[in-house]
């Protein structure tokens, strides 16, 4: 039997791209495992991100080493999909002899007939998923139809396309029926979703049939773009209990000259207009942003815009992105490239601000009860999150507890210590 490593790089948009891989792989009688040793299959896919700058030199670094070990003749096979080869298709072909097939993002099924040597037929049961079992993507829409100054995303995955509801309701249900106990929406825009088969947005409409899936406990949301529609989200979120209390909003700038530059069609009154609302709706809940730093044109007075911001808002959880100046986008060419080293030393000072406001909600849980679900178990403790955070970019609650606890499983806690980006609990049942 032929076996597969897959290498999924990137963002969680393209781990589900890679477990739809999987899932046609290992139907049509290929064994398949993820990330496992460097040599432990006789094929590798890497799925590539060319994103920004940093994940385009990841991506390579991957390929050059698996190419490295194929010519030593520690692996038969090496192919390479993903946002990066579709961006750089021809250039890779020609500088990459030893790969055997180079892909882009929407020939899945051409990857799965040269492996498997059979065309991929449409699944019947649920997806393979490479997460713990108790959590899996669900990856509702491709693509953007937004004209941001910054991102590339439009030309590599082209414009947005929303799945239907009736299928990724049925997708959903498939999960929790594995064992999938929360669902993490995402797409890059999920506030357009719906728009382009319905004729206007169907988010809301898809957020309330997914919450009614009997056995899903936690409804995560991920990745709203600013927009007047996040209102009656956030009012659908205060009504629904199985709707994490988790609001993640790339913001991007605090200044509207730069948010005008990066032409997002938001500004910082109506950032402020909806950070006000969701804490006044759900005092309780996480909020979570992304901000890019070192965009072209930011002064000093900008930056001092961003900095009060990331002060005033106090915001539960941050992302932070140097701005890569990516070609094809709109800001390629713009004039006043920031210097690497002043970005550096910006995002450096955000970063100290947002480790003391982290510490300081953190240590006000001392004490506090939670509701958590235990991710995995490393090195003397169980790691868990609570609602209010999402698996590998937010905090985690580490668990030191005699009895033994299951992974997937829901427990409440009593936070013992915190620090600026987790906090020690004991069991209280």
């Amino acid at each position: 039997m032929k076996k597969v490593n897959i290498i999924s790089l990137g963002c969680s948009k393209n781990l589900v791209d890679s477990e739809f891989l999987a899932t046609y792989l290992k139907k049509n009688g290929v064994e398949v495992e993820f990330e496992s040793g460097e040599d432990s299959a006789n094929t590798v896919i890497i799925n590539t991100c060319g994103f920004i700058n940093d994940a385009k030199e990841e991506s390579i670094d991957y390929i050059l080493n698996f190419a490295n070990l194929k010519t030593q003749g520690k692996i038969k096979e090496l192919y390479v999909m993903g946002c990066l080869s579709q961006r750089y298709m021809d250039e890779m072909k020609e500088q990459l002899p030893e790969v055997d097939g180079i892909y882009g993002v929407n020939d899945i099924p051409d990857i799965v007939k040269r492996i498997s040597r059979k065309k991929p037929e449409t699944l019947a049961e649920a997806r393979f998923i490479s997460t713990p079992n108790h959590y899996a993507f669900l990856k509702i829409a491709e693509g953007c139809d937004r004209k941001c100054a910054f991102c590339a995303i439009p030309e590599i995955r082209g414009k947005h396309k929303s799945v239907p509801i009736d299928d990724l309701v049925e997708q959903a249900e498939k999960l929790v029926e594995k064992g999938v106990k929360e669902l993490i929406v995402i797409s890059q825009d999920p506030i357009y979703y719906g728009k382009d088969l319905y004729g206007k947005p169907k988010f809301l409409e898809l957020t309330q049939k997914l919450a009614d899936i009997n056995g899903l406990e936690w409804l995560r949301l991920h990745y709203f773009y600013p927009d007047k529609l996040v209102f009656d989200l956030i009012d659908m979120m205060k009504e629904n209990t199985k709707i994490c209390n988790y609001l993640d909003i790339p913001f991007q700038h605090a200044s509207n000259k730069i948010l005008k530059a990066m032409h997002r069609g938001h500004n910082e009154k109506l950032n402020r207009q909806i950070i006000d609302y969701f804490r006044k709706q759900i005092p309780d809940g996480a909020l979570r942003t992304s901000l890019i730093v070192g965009f072209p044109g930011e002064t000093d007075e900008d930056f001092d815009k961003l900095l009060n911001f990331v002060e005033e808002v106090e915001f539960d959880r941050l992302g932070l992105f140097a701005y890569s100046n990516e070609e094809n986008t709109t800001a390629y060419t713009y004039p006043n490239q920031i210097d690497s080293e002043i970005t550096d030393e910006r995002i450096m000072q955000i970063e100290e601000i947002q480790a003391d406001i982290s510490l300081k909600k953190n240590t006000a849980k001392v004490g506090k009860t939670f509701k958590v679900i235990v991710d995995k178990y490393e090195d003397g403790y169980y790691i868990a999150r609570s609602e209010y955070d999402s698996p590998d970019v937010d905090n985690i609650i580490k668990i030191k507890s005699d009895k033994q606890l299951q992974t997937g499983n829901f427990y409440n806690v009593k936070i013992t210590k915190a620090f600026d980006f987790e906090l020690l609990a004991e069991i209280t049942e």
